[in-house]
């Protein structure tokens, strides 16, 4: 009976992922007939990635199981867990590996096992996702906000500014928002002359490269994400990566590996380093499940041709809005130094020329159009520094500020088909258009 029903639970499942390919590829634009003729976007900016067959397959058996708990595994054997851990360690280049219920939790308990004492100082981007500061709070420290340019990456001159003006700061968290990477070598050198430990949100990073090597080695600890709309999707889910043996084996601790169950890791360090620490720091019960290791584990095995493919239409997509609206908006620019980057999304900056009216104009216009585009800078933007009234700057940040007012964002679904891209820079440019001419 449970067989029976493990088999038609897969079934439907894999109806639902093969519907949401067929959906992919039967949505078409529609256009109308006028005096001026628009374009329109018809498919939806939210599609996320598919789970791939042969994660719902595990997934579903894992549920028919019943063993859906990391540590229960009979003797001998690895859970799911350990499998996706050793497989994202593998393909990020670190050694040790703990997975979490998300990605802020793994932000947060990078701050704990790097010794951020109740109400230590972070310096963090100015422009980042709510949920950063949000871990700065749960892990007891008090944000301070280094400036963010126009390429959507911290600001290292600000960086220094602020880490003379807070001798008492002893952490750094970059946060590389939108696959945008800072200046690495510059920050790291900014963080060793002022005693600082660097850590790295890599949420939206998974697969970029420094200099060769994965995001995420500058730093001490770094943290990704399997969150619906990044690269690896199992609705909520992260990883907190290390070389790093003790925090390692702390984060393992705080996420519920208590007693002694560090014993069922594969990618922590040995039992001499855990030893009383189940008695001495609090089980915080963070643990990813095996549902989620198994939807994700998949995904892993797609990342390169994934990111060969945003890439391409990223490219494709830019030089179309460059070459017809080129002098009324900007691309953030990649900083020297990332040989491969992910974009699996596009923002752009508008000229200053641009007034408030009409960014609100633009915005209105390709909402219209069936592409909603976000300002950043928006009062309701959870990216927006304003809104981040539980964790408030104590300065201006005039630099930020005028940034966000005219930077914009939007997802490039991988599930779309190239010639949607088209519409894309149709519907950008045309809004555009639109926005000038009242002006």
């Amino acid at each position: 009976m449970v067989l029976r029903f493990a088999k038609h639970a897969i079934a439907a499942l894999a109806v639902v992922s093969i519907g949401m390919h067929t959906d992919a590829m039967v949505a078409s634009d529609t256009r109308i007939a006028g005096a001026t003729t628009r374009t329109f976007v018809t498919r939806d900016i939210k599609t996320p990635d598919p789970v791939p067959l042969a994660g719902i397959e595990e997934a579903a058996s894992v549920m028919t199981t019943g063993r859906m708990y990391r540590y229960n595994v009979k003797p001998g054997e690895d859970s799911i867990v350990s499998k996706c851990e050793e497989e994202i360690a593998a393909y990020t280049g670190h050694k040790y590996c703990v997975a979490l219920n998300s990605c802020g939790s793994a932000i947060m308990l990078m701050m704990k096992t790097s010794g951020l004492k109740s109400g230590g100082k972070v310096l963090s981007n100015a422009f980042t996702f709510g949920a950063v500061p949000s871990a700065i709070e749960h892990a007891g420290g008090k944000a301070v906000y280094v400036e963010s340019d126009y390429n959507h990456v911290m600001d290292v001159t600000d960086l220094e500014k602020k880490l003379v003006a807070n001798p008492d700061c002893k952490h750094v968290l970059v946060s590389h928002m939108r696959g945008k990477v800072g200046d690495m070598d510059a920050i790291l050198d900014a963080c060793n002359r002022h005693d600082a430990v660097l850590l790295e949100d890599c949420a939206h990073s998974l697969g970029v490269r420094w200099q060769g090597k994965h995001t995420g080695h500058m730093g001490r600890a770094c943290a990704i994400s399997s969150q619906s709309y990044k690269m690896i999707n199992s609705g909520e889910g992260g990883f907190f990566l290390t070389d790093d043996p003790e925090m390692a084996a702390q984060c393992a601790v705080y996420a519920g590996a208590y007693e002694g169950l560090s014993s069922k890791h594969t990618t922590v360090p040995g039992p001499e380093y855990f030893e009383t620490l189940p008695t001495e720091i609090p089980n915080y019960s963070l643990r990813m499940s095996n549902i989620a290791a198994a939807v994700i584990r998949p995904q892993i095995l797609t990342l390169e041709e994934r990111i060969v493919k945003y890439n391409r239409r990223y490219t494709e997509l830019t030089a179309k809005l460059t070459e017809r609206m080129g002098e009324h908006l900007s691309i953030p620019v990649n900083t020297p130094g990332v040989t491969t980057p992910v974009h699996d999304s596009i923002q752009f900056n508008l000229k200053k020329h641009f007034t408030e009216e009409m960014v609100q104009k633009f915005l209105k216009e390709t909402a219209a159009h069936g592409l909603p585009t976000e300002l950043f800078g928006a009062r309701s933007n959870a990216r927006n520094f304003i809104n981040w009234g539980f964790a408030p700057a104590d300065e201006p940040l005039p630099m930020t500020a005028e940034m966000l007012s005219r930077a914009l964002d939007c997802r490039m679904p991988l599930m779309w088909d190239d010639s949607d891209f088209d519409d894309m820079a149709d519907v950008i440019c045309e809004s555009l258009e639109a926005a000038l001419e009242d002006n």
